[in-house]
């Protein structure tokens, strides 16, 4: 990896690895769980060679970014925060930012809470979720089968809405909410719980015929008992090796307390502008089996200034499935600011 150049910095009071390569704009790539700086290792060489200066932190919990104990300290203001003083701490005024899964939340929330700092959103797979989601059934925009919502016309914790959504069956966001829960069973077996994620992409019923977004099976078991293996062809050995090294170091715990914010996240949102002006681009994965394209409908009513690229036949993992096509997707995007 002597491609990249690692360094690190102070950010929001922990010290934070970032690898770069490259110089021109800064594209800041942010990424989710459980992944780390390398899942963008591909275009990372793509933007660098055409003439941009990219930015992959480790971002707090993962790979030798520090892991703080409290739960409350991966909440979304403070995952906003890292990113804002390491462009400090990097000398950059303004980025295009990058995020995937999580990093989707990290990439819509920086564009919201720090504006200046932002000059383009791209997000992979992660719509824009607002605070409250209509739940009129039937809605065009947001249809009873994509969006599990409650049916009072009052805002509803994520947690609630997931109970609901479940309705008695397995939510992997729900089990991932006990600390120590799920740290313990994805800790016993770290290379086959990564290779478990990182499976290759499986065909998706038709959406009205699926279960909703986080809902695998009935209830009982663990995650591990919905992830299949070994890792996608999209990975070699070498690949996971890295992931397995960093996941030895740190554990699954810092990870998993991202999820354990999701209703200090909404809570602490109430006053929030939830509107994205920045020019954005809403790259979607046709297999994915968590974030499926139809949840991005309607997103223009909160991102007006948006463009979409769809990824046909890959998975969760889309820019370590797909490559060349999120690259090209990226490298139209942002031409101009070459």
């Amino acid at each position: 990896m002597g491609e990249f150049a690692h360094k690190f910095i102070r950010t929001n009071g922990i010290g934070m690895h970032v690898a770069e390569a490259g110089k021109g704009f800064p594209v800041v790539f942010c990424h989710g769980f459980p992944e780390m700086w390398y899942s963008w290792r591909h275009q990372m060489r793509a933007l660098s060679a055409a003439g941009f200066r990219t930015i992959a932190p480790d971002q707090r919990g993962y790979g030798e970014t520090d892991c703080p104990r409290p739960v409350e300290a991966y909440r979304a203001r403070e995952l906003v925060a890292d990113i804002v003083g390491m462009l400090d701490a990097l000398e950059v005024e303004k980025c295009v930012i990058v995020g995937h899964d999580w990093g989707g939340l990290v990439v819509w929330h920086t564009a919201m809470r720090a504006p200046e700092r932002i000059e383009r959103v791209v997000a992979i797979n992660t719509p824009f979720m607002p605070r409250w989601l209509p739940s009129t059934p039937g809605s065009p925009e947001f249809p009873k089968q994509v969006w599990i919502t409650n049916r009072q016309p009052v805002p509803t914790k994520p947690t609630e809405m997931a109970r609901q959504a479940a309705a008695g069956n397995f939510h992997y966001v729900l089990y991932f909410q006990e600390p120590g829960v799920a740290d313990a069973e994805l800790e016993r077996d770290i290379r086959r719980s990564l290779a478990g994620f990182f499976a290759d992409p499986r065909p998706l019923p038709p959406t009205a015929e699926r279960q909703p977004p986080g809902v695998f099976g009935p209830a009982g078991g663990g995650i591990l008992d919905r992830l299949s293996g070994p890792q996608g062809k999209f990975m070699s050995d070498a690949d996971l090796d890295v992931f397995v090294k960093a996941f030895k170091r740190t554990g699954f715990r810092g990870g998993l307390n991202w999820y354990r914010n999701v209703d200090r996240n909404w809570e602490e949102s109430a006053d929030l502008v939830e509107r994205v002006e920045h020019p954005s681009l809403m790259i979607t994965a046709e297999l994915d089996p968590v974030l499926w394209p139809e949840q991005t409908i309607g997103m223009e009513r909160w991102v007006p200034n948006l463009k979409r690229v769809e990824i046909k036949g890959s998975g969760h993992w889309t820019q370590q499935e797909k490559p060349e096509e999120v690259n090209a997707a990226l490298l139209e995007f942002l031409s101009d600011l070459r």
